[in-house]
């Protein structure tokens, strides 16, 4: 994500580190290219301009002019003002209401408004909630299959919503329904349309009006840029909403979105939606996302990630047998599976600083097929082997690449990288995870 807006300011702030001190017209040259890249990346102009001007008066100020390090007090300050405009810190859904509580989604066909339900469940349910997902898109049946199906896909269920049914009607039974099987949380999909119009306004105020919602998201598509700020802003004025959730900004979003929304509507972004799995939806970290925009990476998200993919006892229990040496391809199988499930393998590796330069740049390549050769290897083997690889010999390895769909060579490296790891890792006395991520990538 803002992958041409990161390139442009790490340009701007690398010339800045390179120099010791600051004039006056070297800041003003920073701002200016700062104001270009931003207005390329579709920030509202209104916004640039005041982002720019609180930029200037620190940039030029005491902190600045006093500093020792003039260009990463710059920096320091571009990180702060970006931070601010969208919203500092994270907000969080209001599930503080009597349950069942509904949250209602809106906005237009097509910006992933069905699958960020899903997304949405997916993420609450982990959270310990009971959900309840309720279709009111009655006009296009193909909507409701869409959201039965992913439904039935994470084990959540749906309200049975008749295509003769009014929206409202649909969402008063979906609320007796919802309480009597034990659910906390409803999530409404409203109907989507190509464009606003009236008659979709005033169905949704009913709506509104009947279920009361806690929250009442809209779903931008982050690639629209400014069309999504307009977007924000012409749902809150008829329906007031409480907050955004910008999908697909896994794609070229260049970023216009993300940081005009809170400066021009004042409702913050809650959540954004990364990838099209069911669990690729992440609460959004104003602080965080300046990080990555300004190519900083981001990890105190892949901490967030580890932790909800990670098993603390096997953690520990792999602690242990890396400081005695004993760890193997059973267990690094198991890192594996890990490292999939917090996502794309591209995406993790840009949370960390440094790395998503350098892959962008071309000196550092990821290939999510090369974790999948992995398995394959480790699955064609017996747990003999797996426990001790020493023991696979010419003929087992030949074995091994016919039942992997792989050749000798690729296991013949895979052995000797693992074991190359395995001695690396015999050197760590304390039972520190510090370097697994280093496992995902060896090759």
């Amino acid at each position: 994500m803002f992958e041409l807006l990161t390139e442009k300011l790490s340009r701007i702030f690398k010339e800045l580190r390179g120099r010791g001190r600051l004039s006056e017209k070297s800041i003003q040259d920073a701002l200016r290219g700062i104001r270009l890249a931003l207005l390329e990346a579709d920030v509202n102009y209104k916004v640039v301009k005041n982002l720019l001007e609180e930029i200037r008066q620190r940039a030029l100020g005491q902190e600045v002019s006093e500093s020792l390090t003039p260009g990463q007090q710059v920096i320091k300050i571009v990180h702060e003002e970006l931070t601010r405009l969208m919203g500092e810190g994270k907000r969080d859904l209001d599930l503080s209401g009597r349950k069942p509580l509904s949250l209602m989604l809106v906005g237009l066909q097509g910006s992933g408004k069905t699958t960020t339900g899903g997304k949405l469940a997916n993420y609450l349910r982990k959270k310990g909630y009971h959900l309840y997902l309720v279709p009111v898109d009655v006009r296009r049946p193909a909507a409701i299959e869409q959201l039965c199906k992913i439904g039935e896909e994470i084990n959540i269920p749906v309200h049975p919503s008749g295509t003769r049914e009014k929206a409202e009607e649909i969402c008063l039974k979906a609320l007796d329904r919802a309480s009597s099987i034990g659910s906390d949380i409803l999530i409404i999909d409203t109907a989507g349309r190509l464009h606003i119009d009236e008659e979709l306004m005033e169905e949704l105020s009913r709506i509104k009006g009947v279920v009361h919602p806690a929250e009442t998201l809209l779903v931008a598509d982050a690639m629209t840029g400014q069309d999504a700020v307009n977007l924000a802003v012409a749902f809150d004025q008829v329906i007031d909403i409480t907050g955004v959730i910008l999908s697909k900004m896994e794609g070229d979003a260049r970023g216009g979105a993300a940081l005009s929304i809170m400066a021009v509507t004042n409702k913050p972004i809650k959540f954004v939606g990364i990838g099209e799995k069911l669990d690729a939806l992440e609460p959004f970290h104003p602080d965080r996302m300046s990080s990555r925009i300004l190519g900083m990476g981001d990890v105190l998200s892949l901490i967030d990630k580890a932790q909800a993919e990670f098993d603390q006892k096997e953690a520990l229990e792999l602690a242990r047998k890396i400081k005695k040496a004993e760890f193997d391809l059973e267990d690094f199988k198991k890192q594996l599976s890990y490292i999939q499930k917090m996502g794309s393998l591209e995406q993790l590796l840009e949370m960390i600083p440094g790395i998503g330069q350098m892959m962008k740049v071309g000196r550092l390549e990821t290939d999510e097929r090369e974790l999948v050769r992995f398995e394959a290897i480790i699955n064609s083997m017996t747990p003999e082997e797996r426990r001790d690889h020493r023991i696979i010999s010419g003929s087992r390895r030949k074995r091994i690449a016919m039942g992997s769909g792989t050749r000798v060579e690729d296991v013949n490296r895979f052995l000797n990288n693992f074991a190359q790891t395995k001695n690396m890792l015999k050197k760590f006395r304390r039972g520190t995870l510090r370097d697994l991520s280093s496992l995902a990538g060896f090759s």
